[in-house]
């Protein structure tokens, strides 16, 4: 049961990245968000990413993979709407 309730978990936290997609879209803007830490998170979830890749514990696996997914997206809407200023 403890398995399930983290795996679920490992899945939805990633989501939290939907809502500052999106404000970024609909301002047309991220000049709010730092370059610096955008690129210190990423840099961080790549190199954790081999990690999780050859980890046997499914939830690490599982959070690492989507977590890095989901920023990569954050961190791409970051420089197109940086650009656009």
């Amino acid at each position: 049961m403890i398995q399930k309730i983290a795996l679920i978990s490992a899945v939805i936290l990633p989501l939290w990245n939907i809502p500052l997609i999106f404000r970024i879209v609909k301002r047309k803007s991220s000049v709010d968000i730092s370059l610096c830490w955008a690129i210190g998170v990423w840099s961080c979830f790549a190199l954790m990413l081999p990690a999780g890749l050859v980890s046997e514990d499914l939830v690490f696996k599982v959070f690492n993979v989507f977590n890095f997914f989901m920023f990569s997206i954050v961190t791409i809407f970051v420089f197109i709407y940086r650009k656009k200023k």
